[in-house]
């Protein structure tokens, strides 16, 4: 069959009741990836995966994160999980609690897509997380259009004086990168650095650049 676009399947899963037991493989996976690198390159990379909102309401998230990383020896500091803003939208009581209990953990907490929902800064108000990503639509025109650029400054300045680090999604010209790192953005990603790698051909992308405290150097 080939590969099959997450969008095509993950839509499928969560109908069926699926999506539980494939986040669980996924996220173990990764974490037994990021160890193998780890191991391989002796560089501190951390690894990101996404939170399905129907893994995270299954009220067994907690228990599948300590056990991935128990299984895989991960240490909890380079497990990065990143959920949408659609995620937060209901019981934020109980939200607030699981979030808290996988801080606890030792894990990031990421908050994707940002500026694409209604509510995004009580998020940052009342959730602890510790990242904030910039979505893709704020940077795609960024260099051509002002009001891109200025929300964009606007939202790495209001992280940062959260004690937030901002990664910036859909990173594709040189352009874009130097406009982002003039603003003092942290991380970025995107084609421009790369494209999505198989687990082999991503061994090779890194060790061919050389790393700084603070990541890869172009």
């Amino acid at each position: 069959m080939g590969q099959v676009s997450p969008i095509q399947f993950i839509s499928i899963a969560e109908t069926t009741g699926l999506i539980n037991t494939i986040g669980a493989w996924a996220l173990r996976t990764a974490c037994q990836q990021a160890k193998l690198w780890q191991t391989q390159t002796r560089i501190p990379l951390r690894v990101a995966v996404n939170v399905s909102p129907y893994q995270f309401r299954d009220g067994h998230l907690l228990e599948t994160v300590a056990q991935a990383l128990e299984d895989t020896h991960l240490a909890p500091d380079f497990l990065e999980l990143e959920l949408t803003e659609s995620l937060l939208m209901s019981n934020a009581k109980e939200v607030k609690e699981t979030l808290q209990g996988l801080k606890q953990l030792g894990v990031h907490l990421a908050l994707d897509d940002f500026g694409t929902g209604y509510s995004s800064l009580s998020y940052l108000k009342h959730f602890p997380f510790d990242i904030l990503k910039i979505d893709r639509s704020f940077i795609k025109d960024l260099t051509l259009k002002n009001e891109d650029a200025s929300l964009t400054t606007a939202i790495i300045m209001m992280a940062h004086s959260l004690g937030l680090t901002v990664i910036a999604e859909g990173v594709e010209t040189q352009e874009q990168l130097a406009f982002l790192h003039f603003q003092g953005c942290d991380c970025v990603q995107g084609y421009y650095l790369s494209k999505p790698l198989p687990a082999e051909q991503f061994m090779q992308f890194i060790q061919s650049r050389r790393f700084t405290k603070n990541g890869i150097r172009l």
